[in-house]
């Protein structure tokens, strides 16, 4: 009997595994396949990440820093506007090294890690979960006290379980130019319905570019390629994924809990979620006794008193995506210059610092 099984490796999953087997838990984790791959989630980062990593990781992550944004009304020679810091907003990263890097940190703690193991059933019961998994020796069945659900966008755990889906899913793709780019800036299109496609500049690493659009849109592979094209980029590696908007109202069952994209712990202005989710990660650490599951209730309280209202103003932002042009631009030529926000929460936009960036021009 194990006090946790955690369902995915990503972020979430080995944030959460590190701290509750660093407390002493006996915690089991299953990966699909490698850990890291298929890439299918964006390396631009906030830069608290270096927050939940380990010593050492920033140093080999690292690929460039980012002190603002481009934003454009059209295409890749359309007018600019843009915001920025003197200081790094953001930093690009090695998106799978930081998830080989969290693991690796999980396994050190004392969790046990499993990759190449394929969840296919998970059953609560009064006292324990009983969770069915393939692994390259066939079938296994292990019992836990219980379970974590970090499987992402399409969540194995949440629809076995019959927890709650998130508001939305959109269909986020990449593709990446190898031709070095030490550019300081991104560049953000609100040309896409409902949401946006960016560049983000990796230093020796090249170029990413890549949008998201409603799941159920059919020209998003062409809209990508126009975005490609207008850049005249060379793209060789492509990759796609589901981005989960919106958490829904409840992401805790009897003896289970969701993290990360499972529980749609994103920013519903760009879709990231590396850095909410493991914010939820630590307070599902700090929270969760596998011996009570009373405080699942705890955890539910303590990650939405801490992200609700940034993912509620997010929401607010996503909506000016889609406002009249016009208002789009008269909005930033008003706010264009220097700003104080931070990338990861929009409560920013209220700020001492914000303010003093306004008033100061």
């Amino acid at each position: 009997m194990h006090d946790f099984v955690v369902v995915g490796a990503g972020p979430a999953g080995s944030r959460f595994a590190r701290r509750a087997a660093a407390s002493g838990y006996d915690v089991l984790v299953f990966e699909q396949g490698e850990v890291g791959t298929p890439l299918a989630c964006s390396g631009h980062v906030s830069t608290d990440i270096w927050e939940f990593t380990p010593a050492g990781a920033r140093e080999k992550l690292l690929q460039n820093e980012v002190y603002g944004a481009r934003f454009h009304l059209g295409g890749a020679d359309s007018r600019a506007y843009e915001f920025y810091k003197d200081d790094p907003v953001s930093n690009v990263i090695d998106r799978v090294g930081l998830d080989k890097v969290l693991a690796d940190a999980a396994r050190e703690a004392g969790a046990d890690l499993r990759e190449h193991h394929t969840v296919v059933g998970v059953t609560e019961h009064r006292d324990h979960v009983a969770v069915e998994v393939r692994g390259p020796e066939g079938v296994e069945s292990h019992r836990a006290k219980m379970v974590a659900g970090c499987d992402g966008p399409k969540s194995r755990v949440r629809r076995e379980l019959g927890l709650p889906e998130p508001d939305e899913l959109l269909h986020g793709v990449l593709g990446f130019d190898e031709t070095p780019d030490y550019q300081d800036f991104v560049d953000v299109h609100l040309t896409v319905p409902r949401f946006f496609a960016w560049r983000i500049p990796r230093g020796d690493a090249g170029v990413e570019y890549g949008l998201g659009m409603a799941a159920d849109s059919a020209d998003v592979r062409e809209r990508f390629d126009a975005l490609v094209d207008d850049y005249g980029a060379d793209v060789h590696r492509r990759c796609s994924g589901l981005i989960p908007i919106g958490p829904p109202r409840r992401v805790t069952g009897r003896r289970s809990f969701l993290i990360g994209d499972a529980a749609a712990q994103t920013k519903p202005f760009t879709g990231g979620g590396i850095r909410y989710g493991m914010t939820a990660a630590d307070h599902a650490a700090r929270e969760i006794d596998s011996d009570d599951p009373g405080t699942l209730g705890d955890y539910e309280r303590a990650w939405r008193a801490d992200l609700r209202t940034d993912i509620r103003l997010g929401k607010l932002v996503r909506a000016g995506y889609s406002a009249p042009t016009v208002l789009q631009r008269a909005g930033m030529t008003l706010f264009e210059g220097e700003i104080g926000v931070h990338m990861d929460r929009p409560t920013t936009l209220f700020s001492r610092e914000q303010l003093r960036a306004l008033f100061s021009r």
